[in-house]
């Protein structure tokens, strides 16, 4: 927690920071909303032991470029809460949040799934408020875009990558890409990067990572993964186990971080073999980190511009919250392919034509987009 809350605060927001807490359950979480100049408030949620306010604006920021960056109309938004996922209350923990939230959900935002939360959180979610526009990502089984279930994030990213290696004019088919994470994003990114006729090089979870140069056995790991969960990578045979942190450092010419935020360094930039870097993961690399890649000359696809595929599902689901008829997924995985593939090539066009970073030329575009919406409403203060 942050001693003072109106220091998060600047020209863009965020407009709205709701604590809320619950002395029965132990339940502590926040809500940031973000900026709504181009919608209202829609982002994901976590759960997780060290869910901060300071992580949450950070991440309701990102959603405010990410949704001005796919050009959808809704605005940034943000939340988490502060308990683990495996704890043996945390229904109990989602209700009391969500009860807490109840003025601002669904009026004023929408939750949408992030780390620590599954589809059958978003349909506790509905539950819990009466209501079925209360959440999006929800099982299909109740009408919703179930998004982790689709892997609509991760193939966004092996589309935005393609894009990439076809815009600096190299060939993804049979380029070698190491996967930080092997959860939601990164298996569905692993399945999309092996139908692009990639090697996976190594993939990792909390319990290690696995290498081999040679190529791992995708769906053979996919398989395994749903039987075992992250323990994958014990119970995988014919690769090497290192560390988890490991398979950043690995020869690979894509490397994907898509597990968590703040995981490449300067030192990690400066020691990759990969020439193309796609963002899988909110705010993976450091300002410094991205200096050097730039120097280097490695391009990078931005978290925003790269792990879009998850809100342009997210903008069908919003759409089909009350309705009687689901979207269809084939409609979905087009769209994602569609908007990814030109935001890509656009954001590493502009950063190359202004000579300036890619995340500089992703922000720019977007940002652009928020202060015209805001010029238009009246939000900004005249000169």
């Amino acid at each position: 927690m942050v001693a003072d809350v109106l220091s998060l605060m600047d020209e863009w927001g965020p407009e709205k920071v709701v604590c809320v807490s619950d002395t029965r359950t132990g339940m502590r979480g926040v809500l940031v909303i973000d900026n709504t100049a181009r919608g209202m408030g829609k982002g994901g949620t976590r759960m997780s032991p060290t869910a901060s306010i300071e992580e949450v604006a950070r991440l309701a920021r990102v959603m405010t470029w990410k949704w001005a960056g796919v050009d959808l109309f809704f605005g940034g938004a943000k939340a988490g809460i502060v308990a683990d996922p495996a704890a043996p209350n945390r229904e109990e923990i989602l209700r009391s949040w969500v009860r807490a939230l109840s003025n601002e959900i669904p009026t004023e935002y929408v939750l949408g799934l992030d780390m620590g939360l599954t589809e059958a959180d978003a349909a506790v979610v509905q539950d819990e408020l009466r209501d079925r526009g209360a959440a999006v990502g929800s099982p299909h089984e109740l009408g919703g875009v179930p998004y982790d279930q689709l892997g609509v994030t991760g193939f966004g990213v092996a589309e935005a990558a393609d894009a990439a290696a076809a815009t600096v004019g190299t060939e993804l088919r049979g380029a070698r890409v190491a996967i930080q994470g092997f959860g939601a994003v990164g298996t569905a990114a692993a399945k999309r990067f092996s139908e692009l006729g990639c090697e996976i090089v190594a993939i990792s979870t909390v319990h290690g990572a696995l290498h081999d140069q040679s190529g791992l056995d995708v769906p053979a790991l996919l398989a395994l993964r749903e039987q075992v969960g992250d323990l994958v990578v014990k119970e995988y045979e014919g690769a090497e186990l290192l560390p988890s942190g490991a398979e950043l450092r690995v020869p690979t010419d894509v490397l994907v971080p898509a597990a968590t935020q703040d995981v490449i360094d300067e030192d990690i930039a400066a020691h990759t073999t990969a020439t193309i870097v796609v963002e899988g993961a909110n705010l993976p690399t450091s300002s410094g980190a991205q200096r050097v890649l730039a120097d280097r000359g490695i391009t990078v696809v931005p978290d925003f511009i790269a792990n879009a595929g998850g809100v342009v599902a997210a903008g069908f689901a919003m759409d089909a919250r009350y309705s009687a008829f689901r979207p269809d997924p084939a409609v979905v995985f087009n769209e994602i392919s569609t908007k990814l593939r030109t935001n890509t090539q656009t954001v590493l066009e502009e950063a190359a034509r202004r000579d300036v970073g890619t995340h500089e030329a992703a922000r720019s575009v977007a940002q652009d987009r928020v202060r015209r919406a805001m010029d238009l409403k009246g939000r900004i203060r005249p000169t």
